[in-house]
């Protein structure tokens, strides 16, 4: 007997359970709370209740496996992250952000990242605050106490200002309306609708939109170019050499991605201070201490902690961005459940969020769940409204400095009364408050400067 002739034991597989379908019952179960909430998100936390963290969605074409709780979340973003593939190759938010870096994979992504990541760093927040306030002072002005506001659309012109004008060097107060339409189309083109179940449904109406939209961002690099200079991201994405298609594909996902979860964060946490008066008393009552009359800089909205717990549990009740989707590149294997090279896998950050294994009166709005004994020994990626690991989301210090400076900047200026609560979650492109926020506001003369 040879030594290549002895055979050498094989470690026994470990047999994988089936992946938890939902039963005809479980089904109707979460029919009626879809139906009765006008959202998808109610179902998918009766199959998160009744089948567990792992469980399938089948609807059309469209076939996933759900993944939620921190365990799953770490597999998704740390522990599997190389098998997983973030381009949706077929889906509009491919066709519309093209190479953009938040659909690049590999050393693709990781090149586009560094090229971008100087513009949001932390030590470049100092000079974006002024102009995050002056982006508030400026569709603020036009409010009136006569007229009520829907925040969900002022606060998306808000958010565009402070995109364009910061990051983008661009002077967009002139051509925001103009532009609106195609961004809000560009944004309906990416969002969850029929094509999810049916890919090659017809999708007349975008065209046009689109371009106009296109047309604005090439002549954007067009004038840069031959005006160099600045410290945004454009400037940046000029300087390391990239031609003009794919810094149109840098600069279209940074004004989706960035305008619109700020846009959805800001007035989902308006609501909720509606909704909680005694809320936005005590926030207001902070402002009053450490911003009083005061133009807001990036020191001064650092002491507004109370708010800042507010910002973050209102992430954590409607994270923006409340899913992840991924496709898996090999066979994988988590918790004992077998998932097969190609399937698509997606986690579910919004009931991760929500799962009372880990935040007691998860349905609630209570700010305290941040103080920081409340969090101390919370488990890492229970909350993780910006994604977590290596690709953690590029503009968090942005986003979280801008939510601050815009809630803060509101609270100095106006007292708010809401008008409508019959408020609901929408899937979006970001999670939405639907119809709207409907809201009046006061203004504080006294501290209007």
């Amino acid at each position: 007997m040879t030594l290549s002739s002895i055979p050498i034991p094989q470690a026994p597989r470990v047999p994988s359970h089936p992946i938890p379908t939902p039963s005809a019952e479980t089904g109707r179960r979460a029919l009626q709370a879809m139906i009765q909430e006008r959202s998808i998100l109610p179902a998918l936390s009766v199959f998160h209740h009744e089948l567990g963290d792992v469980f399938r969605i089948s609807a059309g074409a469209f076939q996933s496996v759900m993944l939620a709780g921190p365990e799953a979340c770490r597999f998704v973003l740390v522990t599997a992250r190389d098998q997983l593939s973030w381009r949706p190759e077929g889906d509009p938010v491919t066709r519309l952000l093209r190479h953009g870096v938040l659909v690049e994979d590999g050393e693709a992504h990781d090149a586009l990242r560094q090229a971008i990541n100087p513009a949001l760093h932390r030590r470049m927040l100092e000079k974006y605050v002024e102009g995050m306030w002056q982006a508030v002072d400026a569709i603020a002005e036009h409010w009136t106490a006569d007229s009520p506001i829907d925040v969900l659309k002022e606060m998306r012109r808000i958010a565009l200002l402070v995109v364009m004008d910061e990051l983008y060097d661009a002077d967009f107060a002139g051509d925001l309306e103009r532009l609106l339409p195609s961004i809000i189309r560009a944004i309906q083109y990416i969002s969850p609708g029929l094509w999810t179940i049916w890919p090659s449904v017809p999708r007349p109406g975008y065209e046009e939109r689109l371009r106009i939209l296109d047309d604005y961002l090439y002549k954007l690099i067009a004038r840069r170019r031959d005006q160099p200079g600045g410290s945004g991201v454009l400037s940046l994405l000029i300087e390391a050499g990239l031609d003009d298609d794919l810094i149109r594909d840098q600069l279209l996902t940074l004004l989706i991605a960035g305008h619109d979860t700020s846009t959805t964060l800001l007035a989902w946490a308006l609501y909720l201070m509606g909704r909680h008066p005694d809320v936005m008393a005590r926030a207001r009552l902070e402002v009053d201490a450490f911003l009083g009359p005061e133009l807001p800089t990036l020191q001064s909205v650092q002491n507004l902690h109370y708010l800042d717990r507010v910002i973050q549990e209102t992430m954590r009740l409607y994270p923006p961005i409340h899913i992840g989707n991924r496709r898996a590149l090999t066979d994988l294997d988590f918790q004992g459940y077998h998932i097969p090279a190609g399937t698509r896998v997606a986690y579910s950050i919004y009931l991760t969020h929500r799962d009372p294994a880990h935040w007691p009166n998860p349905g609630k709005f209570i700010p305290d769940h941040f103080l920081p004994e409340a969090a101390a020994g919370r488990a890492p990626y229970t909350f993780l409204p910006f994604g977590g690991g290596p690709r953690n989301c590029i503009g968090r210090a942005f986003a979280e400095v801008e939510a601050k400076v815009v809630l803060g900047r509101l609270l100095q200026h106006f007292d708010f009364t809401l008008l409508s609560e019959n408020v609901h979650a929408h899937m979006g492109a970001t999670l939405e408050p639907r119809p709207g926020v409907i809201m009046r506001a006061h203004r504080r003369e006294e501290n209007y400067r």
